[in-house]
């Protein structure tokens, strides 16, 4: 069904860049890039997905029915997003707040063309109705290298504003008080109207002052994600899962000694580890659903991991599964992601979403791929700026863990540090 050809790359980061700048002119368009990041797991450096042959696209009625007898039935790659809003998919639970971007709620596509990068080898796999263009494709690759042209800066508003935002807070403590849930990751939205962007230019900024581990530059015609996300929501290989949530989060510092005592000190912040067990223990919870018995684990917990932007607290749960076990039911019994909505997981999406004000859509989602034999990675959209050409919307959002032992105004502080990348390169 596919052509694959194996070659050598003499400077991976520069053909990277190449990829990026020949592949923006097609319709459909996955490119993630690990950015050399060290990680426990990983397959690939870079992999770039172009031109769809076949694809899906729903609302979140169905749709996790309907990708599973796409992906069963299509048995290739497949590239594409999970928005949060299949959570209605799931759960009795309903979306009724704005939504300016306008996404579906499920899209993915089958590429004619794959690239697939690892340190010097790369791996292109096209579709066999089109292996006769692969020399040309290089070619045309390897002179491709055009400096995107810059954008205006942008009039960025904010859709809850300090004063309302502090208010929030302080319901969602109530509701902690009461019982009614123990965690709540409460976002808000920056956005910008009438807004012309290059979104090529965009990600190569954003990814450069960040370069996070599962960065995304996405494209299905007039809508665009450009992400700098830090973190996996869900891997499978072969008979083996791993999620890895992020809860937690400090300041970095260009001083050594004042960038190692921020690491220290979120290391022993007791408030910042609790958020991150409470969502160790529902993401163990979601793992057994389908986990082979006694085989859910706590492989890191509360590990500290360095970006350019912050540092973040990272734990890491892994399960084994029946061979024959659905990668969508996979998907379907842990999604949405522990880390993006609290716990309880269903109280805490109702809560949250009577509070939040923008309709979630693909951020707090999830960007990755399928392989042919079921295998899958996933990230959390996150740290990540949307963009609908059609209609000059562009939107990012940022959010953090409310817990018993939050001080709203500090809340706002990570709220606002999390989405400083994002208006470094949008201003």
């Amino acid at each position: 069904m596919r052509t694959v050809v194996s070659k050598i790359i003499a400077d991976p980061s520069e053909f990277k860049n190449q990829l990026l700048s020949w592949c923006n002119p097609f319709r459909e368009i996955v490119f993630l890039d690990s950015n050399d990041y060290l990680q426990t797991y990983s397959n690939y450096d870079c992999i770039l997905a172009v031109d769809a042959f076949t694809s899906i696209k729903t609302d979140f009625e169905k749709a996790f029915e309907d990708l599973h007898h796409y992906q069963s039935q299509t048995k290739d790659w497949l590239f594409g997003y999970l928005s949060y809003d299949l959570k209605n998919d799931i759960e009795d639970l309903h979306s009724s707040n704005y939504d300016g971007l306008e996404f579906p709620d499920l899209y993915f596509f089958q590429p004619k063309k794959l690239f697939l990068l690892r340190g010097n080898q790369l791996e292109i796999q096209y579709l066999n109705i089109c292996n006769d263009e692969i020399e040309d494709d290089l070619e045309a690759i390897s002179t491709n290298l055009q400096q995107a042209p810059h954008h205006l800066p942008l009039k960025i508003q904010q859709r809850i504003s300090k004063e309302n935002y502090l208010s929030k807070v302080n319901t969602l403590l109530e509701h902690i008080q009461r019982g009614d849930i123990y965690e709540a990751n409460f976002c808000m939205e920056f956005y910008a109207e009438h807004a012309t962007i290059n979104p090529l230019e965009v990600f190569q900024k954003l990814n450069a002052i960040s370069e996070p581990p599962f960065a995304v530059y996405f494209k299905n015609n007039n809508q665009f994600l450009l992400s700098a996300s830090p973190e996996r929501y869900l891997k499978k290989e072969k008979t083996k899962v791993i999620s890895q949530p992020i809860k937690g989060t400090a300041k970095r510092f260009d001083v050594p000694e004042a960038d190692e005592r921020s690491k220290n000190e979120l290391s022993k912040n007791p408030k910042e580890r609790s958020e991150n067990i409470m969502i160790v223990d529902l993401v163990r919870n979601d793992l057994s659903h389908t986990a082979t018995k006694g085989s859910v684990e706590v492989e890191e917990l509360c590990k500290i991991y360095t970006f350019k932007q912050v540092h973040q607290m990272i734990s890491t749960v892994v399960s084994n599964v029946a061979p024959n076990t659905s990668p969508i039911e996979l998907l379907r019994t842990t999604f949405p992601m522990g880390s993006m909505t609290g716990a309880p997981k269903i109280s805490a999406m109702n809560i949250i979403e009577n509070l939040e004000e923008t309709k979630r859509g693909l951020y707090s989602g999830a960007v990755g791929y399928f392989t042919p034999t079921g295998d899958f990675d996933f990230n959390v959209v996150i740290r990540s700026i949307l963009y609908n050409a059609s209609n000059q919307y562009v939107s990012f959002s940022v959010g953090s863990a409310i817990t018993s032992l939050s001080e709203p105004s500090k809340e706002y502080e990570e709220c606002l540090l999390k989405a400083k990348a994002m208006f470094e390169v949008l201003q």
